[in-house]
C-alpha cells in the first residue's frame, strides 16, 4: 500500500512539473524574442583615452571626439 501511495505521489509531481513547464515556457519564449534596434547608434574613440562611447554623448572638437569635457581640456593644453 506504502508503494502504491508513492507512486502516485511521484506521478503527481511529474504532470505539476510538466504542467508548470508547459504554462513558463510560452512566456519565456516571448520574451526572448523582443526585436532588436532598427538603428544602432554610432560609436566614436575618445581621442586621449582611446575608450568607445556613443556619439550622442561625446563631444566634438574639429574632427577629435571625447568621452568627457576632462579629456577635451586636457588635449586642448598639450602641445
Amino acid at each position: 500500500m506504502g508503494l502504491v501511495r508513492l507512486l502516485l505521489f511521484v506521478a503527481l509531481l511529474v504532470a505539476a512539473f510538466w504542467l508548470w513547464r508547459r504554462y513558463i515556457r510560452p512566456a519565456l519564449r516571448a520574451q526572448k524574442q523582443t526585436p532588436p534596434s532598427p538603428d544602432p547608434r554610432p560609436m566614436v574613440r575618445c581621442a586621449h583615452c582611446q575608450t568607445h562611447v556613443p556619439q550622442s554623448q561625446a563631444l566634438q572638437d574639429g574632427d577629435r571626439w571625447f568621452c568627457s569635457q576632462a579629456h577635451l581640456e586636457q588635449d586642448r593644453r598639450q602641445p
